[in-house]
């Protein structure tokens, strides 16, 4: 009787922990958002959170030329290593995207090129581009957190974000985590008023076939 006792009281707690689990983590599909692993509830209030804060804080820079994106990175107890603003236009230096000047920020101040073992997220208002996800696979930065999806930021603003075929599924290879697609709405209306402002949508002068 104890032992049929015990087995039922086994699957009792097996079963309860499974369904809290599975109630840990969100839908993914129903938020738009894509992803190369499961993301729980924590993490998304978390990104939305800091994310929310950096579109609000965006606009603020604009009237300085800076361009339409911020970057943050954050260690793993949420202190934060380093912010910083797209700057091409007022630096006359195209690798200047909010990204790269947040990675080299992180490396000042935490004296290494190599920040794996920090364990750090970076946190962005858009998708990065060719470049920056590449900055980003390099640096050692663990996570990943965007919000608007390259495609809609090249609609809405004619930014060119480069050819990155499969990026996110490479970058687990690579053990990275990438959670894109938080906080589109606001993200999309910040582009927006940056277009509408007449700020400049910086590139080179070119011919594409």
């Amino acid at each position: 009787m104890l032992k049929k006792i015990l087995i039922i009281f086994g699957v009792f707690i097996y079963t309860t922990m499974s369904v809290y689990a599975a109630e840990n983590y969100i839908n993914l599909d129903e938020l738009n958002i894509q992803s190369n692993t499961q993301m729980t509830q924590s993490q998304y209030k978390q990104a939305q959170k800091i994310i929310r804060e950096l579109q609000k804080e965006t606009p603020k820079q604009f009237n300085h030329n800076y361009g339409p994106f911020l970057a943050a990175i954050y260690d793993d107890k949420g202190n934060l290593i380093a912010k910083a603003q797209n700057s091409v236009i007022p630096s006359c230096d195209c690798t200047n995207h909010a990204e790269m000047n947040a990675i080299r920020l992180a490396q000042k101040k935490l004296g290494t090129y190599d920040l794996s073992k920090y364990n750090l997220s970076i946190y962005v208002t858009a998708e990065p581009c060719i470049m920056c996800a590449g900055a980003i696979m390099w640096s050692g930065i663990k996570n990943v957190y965007f919000s608007v999806y390259s495609k809609d930021v090249e609609n809405i603003t004619g930014f060119d974000e480069g050819y990155k075929p499969n990026w996110i599924n490479q970058f687990k290879k690579r053990g990275i985590n990438v959670y894109g697609g938080i906080e589109q709405d606001l993200g999309k209306q910040i582009l927006s008023e940056y277009v509408q402002e007449g700020n400049t949508i910086y590139k080179p002068a070119r011919k594409c076939n």
